[in-house]
């Protein structure tokens, strides 16, 4: 069903079970037709402050044309997060197939990603990026489960990244088998010590000669990374490197001796992240700065989250107070990771201000170091 939903989903070969996780499928029936479905994967977010909180990762979400504007997709996605609430599961995540939908829902824009295209042969490195350790092509046989063991063994820590479960891995293989160009997948490091991997094809465009797409970058540290992009700025032919997906603030360009090889050519949104448990996921992030607010929350679909939360570096806690600040639970989603400042939605609308000073402190609470960035699609 959701094939015909959502036209170009690649058709599975194999048993559908070995792509679904058990009991997190929904089915929207109409006069007992299936007519729409939403799906999700059990994993672990990386939040601000390094805890890794259980996620829900919703995908495919869809309903057949014949059955739109009916109140389907919000009865499907209303049930997923009343059962994810129940289940103790503080924060779900999803990839948006179109922009102006997942707001209702609960969800908000919370992090980015761009596609960046690098001119191999222009691409020097400046003399202090290491030179990292020795690379190897992975045997086609090894490819999958060499990933697989590389990403649990690095277990990504950056803000945003989520684990990749049975059912995701299996997704992913069966999409790279139906492309025309086999994936060739490089790694670093000694062989069952290996820190780190770069998996890549040859674009299939016809007027892109000499170019190769990279699908997933993992690395353990910057040394495995440097190792990784000299390889990928080195193979014979290739004038172009393209990544799909790289953190807003990725050094890649600061790397080089010149940056200009270095072209950005989209910025997408990736995160769209929707707080299930408030107070439970407010808790379990880290906050800066002496400053202290007292934050209002509107949530209609899970009205036990709407109230006012007391939020310092020393904790969060329920409160009676008036709020300084009053969002509603998308606006809080988009905000929860720090991609986005507090007085940019204010600036729009989304934050009902009270106490204009209190913008300044929930920057400076929910502030962190680097850009949220999952790099994992599903």
């Amino acid at each position: 069903m959701f094939r015909i939903a959502l036209v170009g989903i690649p058709r599975w070969p194999g048993e559908i079970t070995a792509i679904h996780e058990p009991g997190r499928t929904f089915g929207g029936y109409v006069d007992d037709e299936l007519v729409g479905t939403a799906c999700a994967f059990s994993t672990r977010i990386v939040v601000p402050g390094g805890a890794r909180l259980p996620h829900l990762a919703v995908t495919r979400v869809g309903v057949l044309p014949t059955h739109t504007r009916r109140g389907v997709a919000r009865a499907l996605m209303n049930a997923q997060l009343s059962d994810a609430r129940q289940r103790g599961v503080p924060i779900a995540t999803l990839r948006a197939a179109e922009g102006g939908i997942y707001e209702r829902y609960g969800y908000g824009v919370a992090g980015w990603n761009q596609v960046v295209e690098v001119a191999a042969r222009r691409a020097a490195f400046r003399a202090g990026v290491p030179l990292g350790g020795p690379v190897r092509l992975a045997r086609p046989d090894e490819r999958w489960p060499l990933q697989r063991r590389i990403y649990e063994r690095v277990d990504p820590g950056w803000i945003g990244a989520i684990s990749r479960t049975d059912e995701w891995w299996a997704t992913r293989r069966v999409r790279a088998e139906e492309d025309k160009q086999e994936p060739h997948v490089v790694v670093h490091g000694r062989p069952g010590a290996e820190t780190g991997y770069a998996r890549y094809h040859a674009a299939s465009g016809p007027d892109e000669p000499g170019a190769v797409e990279v699908d997933d970058l993992v690395a353990a540290d910057d040394v495995t990374r440097a190792a990784l992009l000299r390889y990928l700025f080195t193979i014979d032919l290739v004038d172009t490197v393209r990544f799909g997906a790289l953190a807003l603030d990725d050094p890649l360009r600061l790397m080089l001796v010149d940056e200009r090889p270095v072209r950005t050519v989209a910025v997408e949104d990736e995160i769209w992240l929707r707080l299930v448990d408030v107070p439970a996921a407010l808790a379990a992030r880290s906050y800066r700065g002496s400053g202290e607010i007292v934050v209002g929350v509107t949530d209609p679909v899970l009205p036990e989250n709407s109230g006012s939360y007391w939020i310092s570096a020393s904790g969060v806690k329920p409160t009676t107070a008036a709020p300084h600040l009053t969002v509603g639970v998308a606006t809080l989603g988009a905000l929860y990771l720090g991609g986005t400042r507090w007085a940019q939605l204010a600036a729009v609308g989304r934050v009902e201000v009270a106490e204009p000073g209190a913008l300044a402190v929930a920057d400076e609470l929910f502030a962190t170091d680097a850009a949220p960035f999952c790099g994992t699609f599903f």
